[in-house]
């Protein structure tokens, strides 16, 4: 039922802000279009926390990037102009395309404090979308199906699941959502993928009659169906149809290792627009 075991790796972005990266993983680059993973805080910023933790703006290529907070909030800019804060169970999805640039501050927490904790994930795009126009959508938490069943609260944030389809406009087949589980209650694991998994966030779960801490990334087998939590659990199951391979060149994903190039090129060049708020500063190609 349970494939891999990946345990998330903490990775400093800067002197005040941490993560616990789980994919890409050496030995399982992707599950399904999703290529990216990574589990931000909880962290706990202080009023007037220094600006040095707020990712400056940064291109992307060829994905789409998915935040979803459990706590706190997020500033979006891009170069399309959208200036958007997420807040908990709401869905920003930017599909880059041909190529964006963004950046993620944290005025709230600046301005007075705050509690952070979310995932943001990346999703690799078909071929025949790798090029397409640069996108932004806001999803609130009323528009992002949801249901509460047998101590489940569940969240369709991206696809179709459980008889469902969330808003945001994907490319390939996916499903990705956010179960808070009650302890002992059983939740369904999405079938009907070639590959799935699923991310304990908080808490405790029993899969294959064996026990799982937060932190873990479970990649499952065709006959994985169902989990139990062990104590009140966060999870995020998500899954879907592989894409084919993909290179990865720092924030750059193709199925091109030239395309990657060029772009790195781009950027190095000053050629990728910076969002109008934010164009007095960026992140420096590496």
């Amino acid at each position: 039922m349970i494939e891999m075991v990946i345990e998330q790796r903490r990775r400093k972005l800067s002197e005040h802000f941490e993560i616990g990266r789980v994919l890409p993983f050496a030995k399982r680059r992707m599950v399904g279009p999703f290529i990216f993973f990574d589990h931000i805080g909880p962290l706990d910023l202080a009023p007037g926390v220094n600006r040095s933790i707020d990712v400056r703006p940064h291109p992307h290529i060829g994905l789409a990037t998915v935040t979803y907070l459990f706590a706190g909030e997020i500033m979006h800019r891009d170069s399309l102009g959208y200036e958007q804060p997420i807040r908990p169970n709401e869905v920003n999805w930017m599909t880059a395309g041909r190529g964006i640039t963004h950046s993620e501050r944290f005025e709230r927490a600046r301005a007075q404090g705050d509690h952070l904790h979310g995932i943001q994930a990346w999703v690799a795009l078909p071929t025949e979308s790798e090029e397409i126009a640069p996108s932004f959508s806001h999803h609130h938490g009323s528009e992002l199906p949801s249901w509460n069943e047998a101590g489940v609260v569940g969240q369709l944030i991206a696809g179709s699941a459980y008889g469902l389809t969330a808003g945001a406009k994907t490319h390939s087949p996916l499903f990705y959502a956010h179960l808070d589980m009650l302890p002992g209650a059983t939740a369904e694991i999405p079938g009907g993928h070639k590959e799935r998994a699923l991310y304990i966030a908080t808490g405790a779960v029993e899969l294959d009659g064996t026990r799982h801490e937060s932190g873990r990334m479970l990649v499952l087998g065709p006959t994985a169906s169902r989990v139990r939590a062990l104590e009140r659990a966060t999870v995020m199951v998500l899954g879907g149809e592989p894409v084919g391979e993909r290179f990865l060149l720092w924030n750059f994903v193709s199925s091109s290792k030239d395309r990657l190039a060029q772009a790195a090129a781009d950027w190095s060049a000053g050629r990728m627009k910076l969002p109008d708020a934010d164009d007095q500063e960026f992140v420096p190609p590496p």
